[in-house]
């Protein structure tokens, strides 16, 4: 009896440390003993990178704003990644989408021959055919569909069977910046498949909703579109710029609502077919993109904090499933280790 009571706290002893290393297996079979530090989790991978997305709007001869918009935005380190555009928001949003800088931009704005893009063509449907500045845009991007830009790119345009608002993410790059760009009883309409489209503003000024739909984080809107100030445009296309900026008013301020942040270049008094402000519209642009800078770099900072008290948490849960799955798959046995305290039980989620 003496002989069997000396050596059974041996075999207890045993027992634990071969339940010990059972336990340890299962476990991941190298964690050390439980200290006070304990044991971080893993690292999650790097979180994407936030998409800033471009919203380019209509507005004639005040598209060239859009360049300024650009200009700075690249110089402050925020090129967007995405864009959308309407009407002369998409001549440039094509350009800066196939793969030029603000600079680039700025030299093919200065060097513009305005006979390149407009032909006169006296019809029932507008004075100007268009073809010209779908040829223009489509050798300037160099023929590359809407698909294969460097950058994600979609042009809006207005379904004129029905007043859909159409948006072009494939297909011939000239012809739907053409589309877009149709203003009615100035271009022609364009005819697309089965279908006619003409000026994009009359449904979307601002196109912000195309932007976030390419997977935008962060939407910029530059508003360029003009505004009813209480006086008689001085000619046909102020006229028919002013009557489209009005039907699409009440959309264009539900849509700009959805933007993180607004830039409206102060280009109002440029007219629609001023093409010798260009170097004006630029510089108002700048400013206007500069003067919202703290602004955008808010809603960067607000949202990169955003996604990382979500990783955060997500973190945590992972390691606490993990933990939870670890003590599931322990038997009874198992856990009697941890009442002989050998350091055996899961580690902790942090």
């Amino acid at each position: 009896m003496r002989l069997t009571a000396f050596f059974h706290p041996l075999a207890r002893i045993a027992t634990v440390t071969m339940l010990a290393a059972v336990t340890l297996a299962g476990c991941g079979g190298t964690t050390p003993a439980r200290s006070d530090a304990g044991t971080q989790p893993p690292l999650s991978p790097s979180a994407p990178p936030i998409r800033i997305g471009i919203a380019l709007g209509g507005g004639a001869a005040k598209g060239f704003a859009h360049i300024g918009v650009i200009k700075m935005l690249e110089a402050n380190g925020l090129s967007p990644a995405v864009v959308s555009g309407t009407s002369a928001g998409s001549v440039v949003g094509a350009l800066y989408a196939s793969g030029m800088n603000a600079f680039e931009m700025q030299e093919k704005a200065v060097a513009l021959d305005e006979a390149k893009i407009r032909d006169l063509q006296l019809s029932s449907g507008g004075l100007v055919l268009g073809q010209k500045l779908e040829d223009y845009v489509n050798e300037q991007v160099r023929r590359k569909p809407l698909e294969q830009m460097a950058k994600p790119f979609v042009v809006v345009a207005t379904r004129l069977e029905d007043g859909e608002r159409t948006v072009f993410a494939r297909g011939n790059t000239g012809q739907a910046v053409r589309a877009s760009s149709s203003v009615p009883g100035v271009f022609q309409p364009v005819t697309i498949g089965k279908y006619h489209f003409v000026d994009g503003g009359i449904v979307s000024p601002v196109p912000v909703d195309a932007a976030r739909q390419l997977g935008a984080d962060i939407v910029i809107a530059v508003d360029i579109s003009n505004k009813a100030r209480g006086h008689t445009p001085g000619d046909m296309l102020g006229t028919l710029g002013q009557s489209i900026a009005i039907m699409g008013q009440k959309l264009g301020q539900a849509e700009l609502a959805r933007a993180d942040v607004v830039i409206r270049p102060q280009v109002l008094d440029i007219g629609s077919a001023d093409f010798g402000q260009r170097a004006n519209a630029i510089l108002e642009g700048e400013k206007a993109a500069l003067a919202v800078m703290p602004q955008i770099r808010e809603r960067v900072a607000q949202l990169r904090a955003e996604r990382a008290k979500a990783q955060r948490a997500a973190e945590q849960k992972a390691a606490e499933a993990q933990q939870q799955a670890c003590l599931e798959q322990r038997s009874g046995l198992q856990k009697l280790v941890d009442m002989a305290s050998l350091g055996t039980s899961c580690t902790p989620a942090k």
